[in-house]
């Protein structure tokens, strides 16, 4: 049996000149896919019985299902996603008056093991498929309209795993989100995230992606980004400012920071003024400095509002275009940094 969703249009026109169907049926199925997203082939109701029953002798649909939802007391909403192999992955829905934001995952776990994120701290078992992480999106987005009566106005690709290390899938995920055929949303509505990967993002400059970058930066110096990412030791700040540097040079898309401060370690004026001078190297539009978020496996702390304060004032100072950033969903861990699809008593599976 093979995934129906994992055949391009063409791939469905010649499955359907073999058994002598016509090929207008091959656009039947993909609407059935990817705009209507049925989760078989029974559903697909304009197919002739004959069709349906010879499909689903050759193929599945293995969609993504919600296994549990919690929700937060200021309205986020995080999922606990099962995949068609019993694996979990997360995914969280953030409204605000202005927007409906689906951060999405791009693989079960993660191989990164940076010290601060609890995704860090499992092993990366899989990544997700194209089709899973559009089901991911789907699902969200069925979530906004239900219980804020809003579609989704924004992706970031921010939930567990690294996105570059899947290019592929992710790729193909973002073309059939942003596909007339597919969702339809405006590339520049998604932020894909990456923890540093300077190979993968030279490629996003050659394939002239058309949606936003955020490198999560969290140090402005190596030997401080090697002790709390190791990623970092094989992808320097250096290769790192010249990759960045190439994809906007190719691409002129938008370019976020994010800046997680931890206590006693980067919050210091000495810190801000690192930082600084990264920000002066790359056309970054904005850094997010993120109030952390604490997770059992880890040691750090935030810092004293002070320190904070003192932080965002210096680099005000400097005329850096920065914005403290409040997490949402902290109450039930679907902040930056949380997700980590830990088992609990009432979600064994």
């Amino acid at each position: 049996m093979k995934n129906l969703r994992q055949l391009s249009l063409a791939d469905l026109r010649q499955q359907l000149q073999e058994w002598n169907e016509p090929s207008f049926r091959a656009a039947q199925i993909e609407d059935w896919l990817w705009k209507k997203s049925v989760g078989s082939i029974a559903e697909m109701t304009n197919l002739s019985k004959s069709l349906r029953e010879r499909l689903e002798q050759a193929y599945f649909i293995p969609q993504v299902k919600i296994h549990h939802s919690q929700f937060s007391s200021d309205g986020t909403i995080k999922n606990r996603l099962i995949l068609h192999d019993h694996h979990f992955t997360e995914s969280v829905l953030i409204p605000t008056e202005k927007r409906m934001t689906a951060c999405v995952s791009s693989q079960v776990g993660c191989s990164l093991a940076c010290k601060f994120c609890a995704t860090g701290y499992l092993p990366r078992k899989r990544n997700l498929d194209f089709d899973e992480i559009v089901d991911e999106v789907t699902e969200v987005n069925k979530q906004a309209l239900q219980h804020y009566g809003k579609p989704l106005s924004n992706i970031v690709f921010m939930g567990m795993g690294e996105p570059l290390l899947n290019y592929k899938n992710v790729m193909r995920a973002i073309e059939k989100i942003t596909s007339p055929d597919g969702l339809g949303m405006s590339a520049r509505r998604i932020t894909v995230s990456t923890a540093g990967v300077a190979k993968m993002i030279h490629q996003l400059g050659d394939d002239q992606v058309r949606f936003k970058l955020a490198l999560s930066l969290h140090a402005g110096t190596d030997a401080k980004r090697n002790e709390i990412m190791p990623i970092n030791e094989t992808n320097n700040l250096k290769s790192l400012i010249d990759a960045l540097n190439y994809f906007y040079s190719q691409t002129k898309n938008e370019i976020t920071f994010e800046y997680i401060l931890f206590k006693d370690f980067n919050d210091s004026l000495k810190d801000a003024e690192d930082l600084v001078k990264i920000y002066r190297q790359v056309p970054a539009d904005l850094i997010n400095i993120i109030e952390y978020n604490p997770i059992t496996a880890a040691d750090f702390q935030k810092p004293d509002p002070l320190v904070v304060d003192q932080f965002m004032s210096y680099l005000a100072s400097k005329r850096v275009n920065a914005r403290l950033r409040r997490s949402r969903g902290k109450d039930i861990d679907a902040a930056c940094g949380q997700l980590a699809n830990v088992d609990h008593p009432d979600l064994a599976h």
